[in-house]
């Protein structure tokens, strides 16, 4: 089942905690499993056995939806079992420690663990406690490594590879865990990026990381040819960074005019939840050029590529340990 890979590369990692310490050979290897189980769905095939009698714990420590439901999905459609888990309620609130809470479901038979968590790191510890496989989906202002991988599988299939491309990240770059795993999977796969926004909300030194910086989005919208409009994430902002959102969206919103001075075949990624009226309005959000609904659509055969890549891994060393 495993996709004829452009890299040739066999996945060995235990682990999915970010595109950080991926190269670019896995990180195709990933994209093209996940082309793989696109085109099986598309013939027909719905429904694989590949994980069945695997148990995936869901462990949402923050409000989810998109990306729960999807690797909810994802589980029950490679045959796996699925555990949701909510702190709401929890033990949590009588003073057990995450670890000791991961580790007690584990405990229960769970052999891979989907995390997120309001804190970086949080998958990382995870993974250096737990023998089960650890997925990240999201972690604070860290990465969030599917998000990305869907990201990129939905710009590939559209402008066929990255080489030669340059890709704008507007927004909330500085709260954006988004951000960091589109940035370290652009550039390792030889996409040029522009991170743009108001200044208080570009994080110093970025550069360092490979990218531009402009802080006029008028400057930049006619010369890229992928915008992904990261959303205000309010909840993790504990000061004013901008004077209001009538002004943010007046200078960084993506509308109509914006539009129609972009490159004919630009297109326009949002990770979600969108925010109409403000990091785009409907007419982008719902025109030619938007590309939303494949990101949600490619979701879930990136993490069907994660979970199944995973266990993979985890056969082998089962296989192993047993001579």
């Amino acid at each position: 089942m495993d996709s004829a890979s452009s890299t040739g590369l066999e996945w060995t990692r235990p682990h999915l905690l970010g595109l950080q310490e991926l190269s670019a050979a896995e990180i195709l290897l990933l994209l093209d499993q996940a082309a793989e189980f696109k085109r099986l769905h598309g013939a027909g095939e719905t429904k694989l056995d590949l994980l069945k009698g695997v148990t995936v714990g869901n462990l949402f420590f923050e409000p989810s939806t998109r990306t729960r439901t999807s690797f909810s999905l994802a589980a029950k459609r490679l045959s796996a079992d699925t555990v949701d888990f909510s702190s709401s309620g929890s033990s949590l609130s009588k003073g057990e420690t995450f670890v000791d809470t991961a580790r007690n479901i584990e405990a229960m038979g769970v052999t891979q663990m989907v995390v997120r968590h309001s804190s970086s790191g949080a998958p990382h510890l995870l993974a250096t406690h737990l023998a089960a496989g650890i997925v990240n989906a999201g972690d604070g202002t860290h990465e969030h490594p599917t998000q990305g991988l869907l990201d990129l599988m939905t710009i590939r299939e559209h402008r066929g590879g990255f080489q030669g491309l340059t890709v704008a990240l507007v927004g909330d770059i500085l709260h954006s865990r988004v951000a960091r795993s589109n940035i370290w999977g652009l550039t390792k796969l030889g996409a040029k990026v522009v991170v743009c926004g108001p200044a208080t909300l570009i994080p110093p030194y970025i550069e360092q990381l490979g990218v531009r910086v402009s802080y006029d989005l008028d400057e930049i919208v006619g010369e890229v040819d992928v915008i992904n409009l990261l959303r205000i994430q309010a909840e993790r902002q504990r000061s004013a960074f901008f004077p209001s959102i009538y002004e943010y969206a007046h200078f960084f919103g993506m509308n109509g005019d914006r539009i129609r001075r972009a490159r004919h075949d630009v297109l326009i990624l949002a990770p979600g939840p969108i925010n109409r009226g403000v990091e785009l309005t409907p007419e982008v959000a719902d025109g030619p050029h938007s590309v939303i609904l494949d990101q949600v659509t490619n979701g879930l055969f990136v993490r069907m590529a994660s979970l199944y890549l995973l266990h993979r891994v985890s056969q082998r060393g089962a296989r192993l340990a047993a001579r």
